[in-house]
């Protein structure tokens, strides 16, 4: 179960705070998708992602040979109004439009071709 110090650990580090910034904005995101956006490695990006789900943040399926993570739609109704702040707060940053940009001109993202 997702308690609160739960939840503030899952957004204290930067990277799982960057995937669910993505998340949030996107809906659902392939693990090739979120290491192209972040340009960090996907042993590194798939670490942080198991954490979150773990914790009953994000949820994971599979599609083909690829997982895609969305954030939980079952989180405690006093997670909400938290997340939807502190993500507003981030998609402000500089930090977050160039992860966006770089999502944004990924080629072979999943919905299009073929990716991973």
């Amino acid at each position: 179960m997702l308690t609160p110090s739960l939840f503030f650990k899952c957004l204290s580090d930067d990277t799982r705070l960057r995937c669910v910034t993505l998340l949030q904005q996107e809906g659902k995101l392939c693990v090739c998708e979120l290491t192209a956006a972040l340009d960090l490695s996907q042993p590194k990006i798939s670490r942080h992602l198991a954490q979150l789900r773990q914790y009953g943040l994000l949820l994971d399926s599979r599609e083909g040979q690829w997982f895609f993570y969305q954030i939980n739609p079952r989180l405690p109704t006093w997670a909400y109004p938290l997340l939807k702040q502190a993500l507003s707060a981030v998609r402000d940053s500089s930090q977050f439009q160039a992860d966006f940009q770089r999502l944004q001109h990924m080629e072979n993202r999943p919905d299009n071709s073929l990716c991973c």
